[in-house]
């Protein structure tokens, strides 16, 4: 079982670990060409060839407050993941940004760029990108759904990742 996380944008982060929480693959995805809808279909492609049956996903959800020219791709490239994924009856699960900065740093409203140095301090890792560094915390909160799910959630949680796992079971 492998633990995925996927940070759709223009150059989508893609993040799978082990139960262990090894990283097995990191990667941005970035598609083929620069005119939509080419470049969409190919980046949920290259997405697609990076998943396997039983993997655990969780998928950042749409950023509403957004604005500009790349919010009509963000949400076209999260449509078509999302129907794609729910045809094939994957395990997926929808994350908030906001959700993902406070299980990151423990406060939802985090700036991205602020984000790197909690994260490597946590969990020890690093990466360039953005997207591949949310990416990495969403793989991590589908291993805490899960462990969660499986009666195995562990205890040494901070209380703000406790907090943003009930808000996601609902």
């Amino acid at each position: 079982m492998r633990f995925v996380g996927i940070d759709p944008s223009s150059k989508t982060g893609f993040v799978a670990l082990d139960e262990a929480g090894e990283v097995l693959r990191r990667k941005e995805l970035t598609g083929v060409g620069s005119a939509d809808p080419k470049r969409i279909v190919t980046l949920v492609d290259e997405i697609i060839s990076n998943l396997h049956r039983d993997d655990v996903i969780c998928l950042e959800g749409y950023s509403f407050g957004s604005q500009g020219k790349g919010v009509s791709f963000q949400y076209e490239l999260g449509g078509m993941i999302r129907e794609w994924l729910y045809r094939r009856n994957y395990n997926y699960t929808i994350i908030t940004p906001s959700q993902l900065k406070k299980f990151a740093t423990g406060k939802g409203n985090t700036p991205k760029e602020a984000m790197a140095v909690p994260i490597y301090k946590r969990w020890g890792f690093e990466s360039n990108s953005n997207n591949v560094v949310d990416a990495y915390v969403l793989a991590q909160m589908a291993r805490a759904i899960k462990q969660s799910d499986c009666g195995r959630l562990a205890l040494n949680l901070p209380s703000f990742q406790l907090e943003v796992l009930q808000a996601i079971a609902g």
